[in-house]
């Protein structure tokens, strides 16, 4: 899976966080540990996660009541990691908003597959047609569109309103990525579409396609090697 969808874990056993961040970054997930216990709901609002992975026993509030706190602001799927085994604390995740519930121990490969059908289930993406990138965005390939997922409860995902130009640029970086794309590749990319460009007019798009997708997401998605050209991550 081509993704870098970000997965926040609540989960206060250091050992077991590291090694759920690992797993996760080796899946192609950005993995976000919680730090601070006593606000996990202010941490979920910086660190802006597309899934949770939720333990139980925590300190200060368990996780049944963090799960009810971000279900008031959040529709973000919460998957429960936990070793209470009992029907009654699955019952009350399930109460308490959670969309599933993985008893520890458990195997890694059991957890990846829950996180991808839950992600599957919950944004509705086709691997090989979309590419999800840091920061909440998702690029569909074969519409040539793009879309911030909210962590908010109102919607799911929006479109991010690009022109024609920005479009094809932006596929390209995408198309590309991780490796640098050269200025003069990306005035060839609009030149193929009858779209001439100056170097001056590159400049300008990029720089507006840089502070739309910032805007909406509130992080530099665009990046420049210096005398090389752009990319993204």
């Amino acid at each position: 899976m081509d993704t870098k969808l970000r997965i926040m874990i609540v989960e206060d056993d250091t050992a077991l966080a590291r090694e759920l961040g690992r797993c996760l970054e080796k899946w192609h997930y950005e993995a976000a540990a919680a730090e601070c216990f006593d606000d996990i709901v202010q941490e979920f609002m910086e660190k802006k996660p597309q899934l949770v992975l939720m333990d139980i026993n925590l300190p200060c509030h368990d996780g049944f009541y963090w799960c009810s706190k971000l279900r008031q602001i959040s529709k973000v799927p919460i998957i429960y990691i936990s070793s209470r085994s009992g029907d009654r604390d699955k019952i009350m995740a399930i109460a308490q908003g959670g969309d599933d519930y993985v008893e520890k121990p458990f195997h890694m490969e059991l957890l990846r597959a829950k996180i991808e059908a839950m992600l599957r289930r919950t944004y509705e993406y086709k691997v090989r047609e979309r590419v999800f990138l840091n920061a909440g965005l998702c690029f569909d390939s074969a519409a040539q569109s793009l879309y911030y997922i909210h962590a908010s409860q109102s919607s799911g995902e929006e479109e991010v309103d690009l022109t024609k130009s920005e479009r094809r640029l932006f596929a390209r970086l995408v198309e590309n990525r991780p490796d640098v794309v050269t200025r003069d590749e990306l005035m060839m990319e609009l030149w193929n579409t009858d779209e001439y460009v100056t170097d001056a007019a590159l400049t300008t798009i990029i720089s507006r396609l840089r502070a739309k997708l910032k805007a909406v997401c509130g992080e530099e998605v665009i990046f420049t090697r210096k005398g090389q050209g752009y990319f993204v991550k």
